[in-house]
């Protein structure tokens, strides 16, 4: 069948849309509610597609068309098994029909059996006259059972096909990255800039990969290109004055963040990076103006919080940093860094119990840090809070079991809630080393007898 127009295309749904306002049935060839049903769907608006192919097989019921956008829109429905029994039906009257193998690999996929999906996705590949689209699934498929060689292969084939497919080429550099194949993603950057000199993607990817491998001069000189083929490119001048941060040129920096700031609206992250310029600079009231706008504009960005508490700890502004700090645990009660610097905060305050909570809340999360656990718990012991101190080494050792200076702290307090079968276990003291005895003998005086012997 011959492929219409816009036109054409478009007047087929204001058609179909006066029908379901007028509730009249009008007549469609299956074209037309092929792309109709298309349409719909491309808009996510599944309830109207579902009803046009309703209509479509109401008046076409052998069309293998219309049954397998309908197979399609079950797949989309999570029904894999409506739409295998309708697959199965559509391939007794029309065994080689690509899109049929196409949505076993989809509902494959889904099921999470991508074996099973590459190989109905290589039965396609054999009867498709236009494999394109195929590799780049393959490419998926293999990217998702983490076999990146496969992977890379699919997808480089897809970008000698279109060198503009840029979705593509971020998939590759992915590959070639997990690979740790640096050579061969440099050689598919200047392929396509060979093609296309102008190409700011390309640049921009040749200089992240420059910074990562430590060629600074040649990151920075490819961020410049990539600046000189779009200078509206906003992600080339925040790598850029990432680059140039790093190298101690500092003004340099700030000239590119500020210039991304003008490239788009404003974002949290370049407000950050603007103060961290200005903090290092010394520029300290520009800093504050600056880690401010970052948190006004993303509340839910606990690095930027992260930022401005560290900088008013290091300015000695430590109620300002408290006050900071409780804001952002409302807007980010589970962020890691927050919390680790809530740590440091009330210890700097003087608020034990306080650091003690954030401790307990970390571990919580699942992040130990044992020096600093050791450091509270210790405060605990010597206040004699067993069974909390107990609670939270227990955690803790959960995190970092190897970790002997919490296990013969979690033994101590073991014995001291009645707990002496678990504590000798834990403490072990045929493995203590003469440092770890004198050690536990300091913390849990009551039990020193037990550094010699259970019997």
């Amino acid at each position: 069948m011959l492929e219409r127009n816009p036109g054409e295309i478009q007047s087929s749904i204001s058609k179909f849309e006066r029908m379901l306002k007028t509730n009249l049935i009008y007549y469609f060839d299956p074209q037309e509610f092929e792309d109709i049903v298309i349409h719909y769907l491309g808009f996510g608006e599944n309830q109207i597609a579902k009803k046009a192919i309703k209509m479509g097989l109401d008046q076409h019921p052998s069309s293998d068309v219309l049954l397998l956008l309908q197979s399609e829109i079950l797949i989309l429905d999570g029904k894999y098994d409506l739409a295998n029994n309708l697959l199965d039906y559509i391939e007794k009257s029309n065994p080689h029909n690509e899109e049929i193998t196409l949505q076993r690999a989809s509902i494959a996929s889904k099921n999470g059996d991508h074996k099973l999906s590459i190989k109905y996705l290589h039965e396609a590949l054999n009867i498709s006259d236009d494999p394109y689209e195929i590799w780049n699934l393959l490419g998926m498929e293999h990217l998702l059972t983490e076999e990146y060689e496969d992977a890379s292969c699919y997808f480089k084939n897809c970008l000698e096909n279109n060198h503009e497919d840029f979705p593509t080429l971020y998939n590759l550099l992915f590959c070639y990255d997990q690979l740790n194949q640096i050579d061969p993603a440099i050689s598919v950057l200047n392929e396509i800039l060979e093609n296309d000199p102008y190409c700011e993607v390309a640049w921009h990817q040749l200089g992240k990969i420059y910074s990562k491998i430590g060629k600074i001069k040649e990151a920075i000189s490819a961020l410049e290109f990539a600046i000189i083929c779009d200078d509206t490119f906003t992600s080339a001048y925040i790598e850029k004055g990432k680059l140039l941060e790093k190298e101690g040129r500092i003004n340099e920096a700030l000239d590119n963040f500020n210039l991304a700031l003008n490239t788009k609206e404003p974002s949290a992250y370049i407000y950050k990076c603007i103060g961290r310029c200005h903090e290092s600079l010394g520029n300290y009231d520009l800093t504050k103006q600056f880690y401010l706008k970052s948190v006004h504009l993303e509340p839910n960005n606990e690095k930027c919080w992260v930022s401005l508490i560290s900088f008013l700890i290091n300015q000695n502004n430590l109620n300002k940093a408290e006050y900071y700090l409780e804001n952002a645990i409302d807007a980010n009660g589970d962020a890691i860094d927050l919390w680790k610097s809530s740590i440091d905060l009330y210890i700097s305050t003087g608020k034990k119990e306080n650091a003690i909570m954030a401790c307990e809340k970390l571990i919580e999360l699942g992040y130990c840090n044992p020096e600093i656990t050791i450091n509270l718990v210790d405060y605990l012991i010597e206040n004699k809070l067993w069974k909390r101190a107990y609670n939270m080494l227990k955690n803790a050792f959960k995190l970092v079991r190897n970790n002997r200076d919490i296990k013969i702290r979690v033994a101590g307090c073991c014995f001291h809630l009645g707990k002496m079968q678990e504590g000798k276990y834990l403490l072990n003291s045929k493995e203590l080393s003469l440092n770890r005895k004198n050690q536990f003998i300091k913390l849990f005086p009551d039990f020193r007898y037990l550094t010699f012997s259970f019997d």
